[in-house]
């Protein structure tokens, strides 16, 4: 897949070091995967949530942080809308962010 923007994933590593393991290694998974459908992306990950408007949330770091990212399977292209705290994401309306 390609992932729309790396630079998120790499300022929000280096604000809460932390989540640095965990994002990567959600990066690393998504780079290398082809996903077609939901279900194949939640067999890859097993810990995502769809949300509706092409929006899915990952756990990361154990629930820790939030990963929202909209995902266009056609064009292979996941474009990232969020990461945050637990707590920021309780804030936000993730199937429009």
């Amino acid at each position: 897949m390609v992932i729309i923007a790396w630079n998120r994933i790499s300022a929000f590593c280096k604000e809460y070091p932390r989540a640095s393991e965990s994002l990567i290694r959600w990066y690393k998974i998504a780079e290398k995967a082809d996903w077609k459908t939901g279900h194949e992306l939640a067999t890859d990950v097993g810990f995502v949530d769809s949300v509706g408007n092409d929006r899915f949330v990952f756990n990361i770091k154990g629930n820790d942080f939030r990963l929202v990212a909209m995902i266009h399977f056609n064009r292979r292209t996941v474009y990232i809308r969020f990461i945050g705290t637990h707590q920021e994401y309780d804030q936000i309306d993730c199937s429009t962010i």
